[in-house]
């Protein structure tokens, strides 16, 4: 008999750990090769985990609701021959910790976004003054009032020294009272002085406390899913992170309305796709994210990231009414038609959980279509570490000016609203305001002839 050692699958680029939700097999059963063992979830998609081999389960190492890092063992499966493990080296924990660096005026948490602070306390264990914080670990620290400072002291057992629930609950525990803020002032090299306060990672030190909630009898009490809490924190942490700003542009989509009406059903015989509006909207903004690629960047510390690839994520509504982004790679590169199949076939397997990790990674810019609610605009919030969005809004008839050689004539057009919010640490309302308009200069040039 052998034992062959099921670990934590890398489930994306950027995901660390992840969540088990229920065990499909118990200690004992058969298990066959590619039968699933266990469902697990991230803050991007919920998976199941096969098993490779075929075997019996002989022990699982966590139980459901256990937060577990990539690379980690998490059950043992005996089986009848000598099975060798796969290479697991660029997922496994450290076996050390990384020495202590030299202090770092700037720590950036790369995995959940917040503004870059100046630390005044011992340095982070990470040697390359890149820290990361899991989700879950930022709102562990922000119920507990954990500022940054004193986050960055708590020792992670995590890979590449990373804190991981066990540490910070660990340390919670333990912790009797949190560091005392600095009383003297720092010194400057030019002999200036200037104290600065730590920063919670929550709240700022002088807002005040919420005032405690009363309910009636008529109040209902809902608690929040793993998927919503999950939203709730990205979306704080991305108004934490970037300053929003939005720019508004009215585009007149007449010719675009009047071309589906009279091809969309051609379209679907010839390609087998519905011929919707949003594959028209993302041909026109993978346009002008290539005309101006500082739009289709992100930012990291006091770097500019510029993307050469354009992956635009689109935003679908579930049927629960949360909301996920699954991404269309390399947009730019598709015509109408790849599009239109692209957007199809990841809203109808969204809506089904059917998405695979690697479909929610990886987006560059967002694109969410508010008008199929009805809406005539909204300002959406970023998708970090992206640095702009884009709502559509609904397609309405408006009585407009129309210009003509003959003179200004009024008549029936129909119009849109698109929203662009866009990071104001990076993109001006110059660049900003410009990308908007272009986006809707595309869309207003839409050829009547154009074939499908």
């Amino acid at each position: 008999m052998a034992r062959f050692e099921l670990t934590m699958p890398k489930m994306g680029e950027s995901i660390i750990e992840a969540t088990v939700l229920s065990w499909s097999k118990q200690i004992g059963d058969e298990i066959e090769a590619e039968e699933t063992v266990l469902e697990i979830a991230t803050d991007k998609v919920d998976s199941e985990v096969p098993s490779p081999v075929d075997g019996k389960l002989l022990e699982v190492k966590f139980k459901e609701g256990d937060v577990v890092p990539v690379g980690e063992v998490i059950a043992i499966i005996e089986t009848e021959g000598a099975v060798a493990n796969e290479d697991t080296t660029d997922d496994a924990p450290d076996a050390e910790p990384e020495p202590e660096a030299e202090p770092e005026m700037e720590k950036v948490a790369a995995s959940v976004p917040y503004v870059p602070q100046e630390s005044e306390s011992a340095a982070p264990q990470n040697s390359d003054g890149d820290r990361f914080y899991s989700p879950l670990v930022m709102n562990i620290a922000r119920k507990e009032s954990i500022s940054m400072v004193e986050l960055e002291q708590v020792p992670g057992t995590g890979r590449g020294g990373r804190v991981t629930k066990k540490d910070i609950l660990s340390y919670v525990k333990n912790r009797t009272a949190a560091p005392p803020a600095p009383t003297s002032p720092k010194p400057h090299v030019n002999g200036k002085s200037e104290a600065k306060p730590a920063i919670s990672a929550s709240k700022p030190a002088a807002s005040v406390s919420p005032a405690p909630m009363s309910f009636s009898g008529e109040s209902e009490i809902i608690e929040m899913d793993r998927m919503r809490k999950m939203i709730a924190q990205n979306m704080v942490a991305s108004k934490q992170t970037s300053a929003h700003v939005t720019s508004f542009v009215e585009a007149d989509v007449t010719h675009i309305f009047q071309w589906r009406q009279r091809n969309k059903a051609a379209f679907q015989k010839q390609y087998g796709e519905k011929l919707t509006f949003t594959p028209i909207f993302l041909w026109a903004v993978a346009r002008a994210l290539r005309e101006m690629p500082m739009v289709n960047a992100s930012v990291n510390g006091d770097k500019i990231i510029v993307k050469r690839d354009i992956n635009i994520g689109i935003a679908v509504a579930l049927p629960n009414d949360n909301l996920i982004v699954p991404v269309i790679r390399n947009a730019d590169r598709l015509n109408l038609a790849g599009l239109s199949a692209a957007v199809n076939d990841l809203a109808v397997r969204a809506r089904e959980n059917k998405l695979k990790p690697d479909e929610l990674q990886g987006g560059t810019y967002t694109l969410s279509n508010v008008g199929t609610f009805g809406n005539v605009m909204g300002t959406p919030i970023i998708l970090q570490p992206q640095v702009a969005i884009l709502a559509v809004g609904a397609i309405r008839k408006v009585p407009a000016v129309i210009e003509t050689p003959a003179g200004d004539l009024i008549g029936i057009r129909q119009k849109m609203f698109l929203s662009h919010s866009y990071d104001h640490r990076i993109i001006d309302g110059a660049l900003g305001g410009r990308f908007v308009k272009r986006v809707g200069d595309l869309l207003e040039a839409w050829d009547l002839d154009a074939e499908i």
